[in-house]
């Protein structure tokens, strides 16, 4: 199932350290040669401050209690390091531990800077050694210490693109902690701020909504709400562009949220259109399933999309695990995307034929025959779908449901207003892009 990774698409999109966990997947489900995982996580760590780490991995892949001496060089290069940058900051860590005197700051940052520098001698240098202090903390692998400092750096900056820095690594802090609710928090902080920034160029802002999304798959596929979510935000007109673009694998995820989500069908038809228009540039089983489905109304290909699909969701660092306290445990998203996937088929397939021999519905729908009777029959009982199980012939009988002319115009209508909104909101950046320019 190597040849379904993401990983390699996923990665260039993603903070280093936010890499590891999936790693840490892929080697747990042996997708790749052990060997291979650990070289990827050496390579990361030369780029990081996470020596020690680097340390403890060289030494199983090679299978040694000896480490190259240049790691040993540059663990002493960085406890010096966190040394220097913890003597500069020590003023402000000082008075920010010190709950009296926090109890000076207010919401006016200005009044804030001059209130420092007056009364405890703090001023720029020592703000921009809490930041370094904390991004330092960061690449240690100490994102608790992180979090904290730059959640402080933050509320003293006057630098937006350093505020928006030091946000972005609060974020990843939070995601790699866990704090799920946290994270989402600063999600929608740093969503705000890219929709409403005004970026030099549209291609920047572009990359930091794929940035968002990347980032965001931690959250929405570990947060009770978050399937629905996902599809708040990837199925956002900025947002579907942008991944038409540049990130069109990300269509896996929402293909997956649309598929376990029921109370989002309004906004399925156009996806579909997506997924249609998007075949030529990325496809995987989910996709495909979506597409024999609603496209090629392929049933016997849906079925055996739907075995791959199984697969492709276990073996996805997303779809098939999430984290709990640094564990991963199994989250049963399989079971609900194949009972919802047979849903979609048995939909489809009652919806173009009367008469539905029951035989033949058990193997599009991958059971045996008794199962299928009783997945019909609760699904019958538990929804509004006109229909009727003849036992003695062994078929499904479907009813057939034409909407009248008024109920029609209504179908046709309803969503105009919401189409029209979009119109106009597209001609209106439009119009922002070309006054920037």
């Amino acid at each position: 199932m190597a040849q379904y990774d993401l990983t390699p698409r996923i990665a260039p999109n993603l903070d280093r350290h936010l890499v590891f966990p999936l790693l840490e997947f892929l080697q747990e489900r042996q997708l790749y040669p052990d060997e291979e995982i650990l070289k990827a996580k050496i390579e990361l760590l030369s780029k990081t401050n996470m020596v020690d780490y680097a340390m403890d991995i060289h030494k199983s892949l090679y299978h040694t209690e000896e480490v190259p001496q240049d790691m040993v060089e540059r663990r002493a290069e960085v406890v010096a390091r966190l040394k220097a940058l913890e003597e500069a900051a020590a003023p402000l860590v000082a008075f920010l531990q010190n709950p009296n005197a926090v109890q000076e700051l207010r919401a006016d940052k200005h009044y804030n800077l001059q209130m420092l520098n007056d009364r405890y001698q703090i001023g720029p240098q020592q703000i921009e050694a809490l930041y370094q202090y904390a991004k330092f903390q960061f690449e240690c692998g100490n994102y608790s210490g992180a979090a904290d400092y730059l959640y402080q750096y933050r509320a003293l900056c006057t630098n937006s693109e350093r505020s928006l820095s030091a946000l972005w690594g609060k974020f990843a802090a939070e995601i790699l902690m866990p704090n799920w609710d946290t994270a989402l928090e600063e999600l929608n902080r740093l969503k705000e701020i890219i929709d409403s920034k005004s970026f030099v160029s549209p291609m920047n802002q572009v990359q930091s909504r794929i940035w968002l999304m990347h980032w965001s798959l931690y959250i929405f596929f570990n947060n009770d709400n978050g399937r629905t979510q996902i599809i708040d935000l990837f199925n956002q007109d900025k947002y579907i562009n942008a991944i038409q673009t540049s990130a069109p694998h990300l269509l896996r995820y929402l293909a997956t949220a649309f598929i376990v989500n029921k109370r989002r069908r309004t906004q399925f038809k156009d996806f579909i259109k997506v997924i249609q228009q998007e075949q030529h540039s990325y496809k995987d089983p989910i996709t495909e399933f979506l597409a024999c489905v609603y496209v090629n109304y392929d049933f016997d290909g849906a079925q055996k999309k739907m075995r791959e699909c199984e697969e492709v969701i276990l073996n996805d660092p997303f779809l098939g695990k999430r984290v709990e306290d640094g564990n991963f445990s199994t989250v049963p998203l399989r079971d609900e995307f194949l009972e919802n996937a047979r849903l979609f088929i048995f939909e489809t397939y009652c919806r173009i034929h009367r008469r539905i021999d029951m035989g033949v519905l058990a193997e599009k729908l991958n059971l045996n025959y008794e199962e299928a009777e009783r997945w019909i029959v609760n699904l019958i009982r538990g929804s509004k779908l006109d229909a009727k199980i003849d036992s003695k012939s062994g078929t499904v009988l479907m009813e057939p449901n034409h909407l009248n002319v008024y109920e029609q115009l209504i179908d046709h209508t309803k969503a105009l207003s919401g189409r029209t909104y979009k119109l106009v909101g597209q001609v209106l950046e439009h119009g922002q892009t070309q006054a920037t320019r």
